[in-house]
């Protein structure tokens, strides 16, 4: 399976948006775009109606929100992938039809807590899913590592699946869960945060042979 280096962004403003977009947007082909609403975690990020530049990226959305649904109808038509959280949907399956309807990927995301089993009856409906290996909401949260039996499974039960990880993602944790079985791996401070943006995707882009 293709394997992929995602930066993750957090920001606050447009200002921000775009610095951050400037910074990676050269060296990959997918951005993830962190939209929080500081109730579903105690942060905020892109809750605002932000521009996304024209570039070779695509973007996904990976909606901390508690109301899913209600950004999806504002804003959705600007990204290419809806990641929405299993624990804030109230109805999966109306989720899936209403993104796949507006011509739209859409992924759901696992909390630490959230086991693989509430998704096993929707795998064959959606295109991804992301397994957090932190608790949402910040840069620099610790890796969870008792996160990747979860990988193993989601693998094993569906093998051409887009199992994307996010969450303390750097040069010295991404080997596990390649190994673990993830194909997308999402690196928020270790990449944005970095002196030099380029090698550090880079050295990852090594670590898992991409």
């Amino acid at each position: 399976m293709n394997k992929k280096i995602v930066p993750a962004i957090i920001a606050k403003n447009q200002n921000e948006l775009n610095e951050r977009l400037l910074k990676v947007k050269k060296y990959v082909d997918l951005v993830q775009l962190d939209v929080m609403d500081n109730k579903f975690v105690p942060n905020t990020s892109l809750f605002f109606d932000f521009f996304l530049p024209k570039t070779k990226c695509q973007f996904e959305a990976h909606l901390m929100v508690q109301d899913p649904e209600d950004w999806i109808e504002k804003y959705g038509y600007k990204v290419d992938t809806v990641l929405v959280h299993y624990e804030s949907c109230n109805n999966p399956k109306k989720m899936i039809e209403q993104v796949k309807t507006d011509g739209k990927k859409i992924g759901f995301v696992l909390n630490p807590e959230t086991p693989i089993s509430k998704l096993t009856g929707f795998l064959n409906d959606i295109d991804q899913v992301l397994i957090m290996t932190v608790n949402p909401g910040f840069y620099g949260s610790p890796f969870l590592s008792e996160m990747l039996q979860k990988i193993s499974d989601l693998r094993i039960l569906k093998p051409r699946l887009d199992i994307e990880v996010d969450g303390g993602i750097t040069n010295k944790t991404i080997s596990f869960v390649d190994k673990a079985g993830a194909n997308m791996f999402v690196s928020g401070s270790y990449i944005v945060k970095s002196d030099n943006v380029e090698e550090a995707i880079n050295t990852l882009k090594k670590i898992v042979g991409d």
